[in-house]
């Protein structure tokens, strides 16, 4: 038995009768956003969120440090700044200011009281917020806040 594989645009040409050169299959470019910070602070920042968050390390070297969520899901990246592998776009250390992660999560409460049972400084703690969401706050070693949070629509009263 010969096995015969059809491309799809062998399909529409044999089938539809339509022609090479009006069939058109839109190829949609995949994005994946990667948020990094430029810091000296790659030891600590990597002891933090492998320690603290479970986070994983997907890729370092001495100046470039790439960490993933628990799930493979998302990824950010430290830079040391001023390095002279990279751009003057890429230099300027982080100020310690002006920029937040949220980490979505599917039982806030548990990762609250784990935190707390290692010693973590809770900057904002453990709430319910009218539009629904139920979440604390602590803080990254170069001051990053960090929003760690149980989405939920809001309840109606």
């Amino acid at each position: 038995m010969k096995r015969i594989v059809l491309t799809i645009t062998a399909i529409c040409l044999l089938v539809m009768g339509c022609s090479q050169k009006n069939l058109t299959i839109k190829k949609e470019n995949k994005m994946k956003l990667n948020a990094g910070i430029i810091t000296e602070k790659l030891a600590e920042t990597k002891a933090f969120y492998t320690q603290t968050l479970g986070f994983g390390v997907t890729f370092e070297n001495e100046f470039y440090l790439l960490l993933h969520t628990p799930n493979h899901e998302a990824e950010i990246s430290f830079l040391l700044p001023n390095h002279p592998s990279q751009q003057p776009i890429f230099q300027a250390p982080f100020q310690n200011q002006g920029a937040y992660l949220t980490i979505e999560v599917d039982d806030v409460d548990s990762i609250y009281k784990k935190l707390k049972d290692k010693g973590v400084e809770i900057k904002i703690d453990i709430r319910n917020e009218a539009w629904g969401d139920r979440h604390f706050a602590i803080q990254d070693p170069n001051g990053v806040g960090i929003d760690i949070v149980k989405y939920s629509p809001p309840t109606e009263n």
